[in-house]
């Protein structure tokens, strides 16, 4: 039982960051449409913000794994 919870939580962590990178990078894409002259300053945003919104899934993830792991 334990090892399901810890499972769905690890999946909610990762459907969230991929839910929050292709937000952000929709955004970016219709940012850089409308201004294409700022698209390197876009993508570094992107990039930047997208390697946060991993790092936290990341974290979930483990977070998920070992809170559910009775010692």
């Amino acid at each position: 039982m334990v090892g399901s919870i810890a499972a769905l939580g690890a999946g909610l962590a990762v459907i969230g960051a991929g839910i929050g990178i292709g937000q952000i990078g929709g955004k970016a894409m219709e940012g850089i449409a409308r201004q294409p002259e700022a698209a390197s300053k876009i993508q570094t945003a992107m990039i930047i913000a997208a390697a946060l919104v991993e790092g936290v899934a990341l974290f979930g993830v483990v977070v998920a794994l070992l809170g559910n792991n009775p010692q």
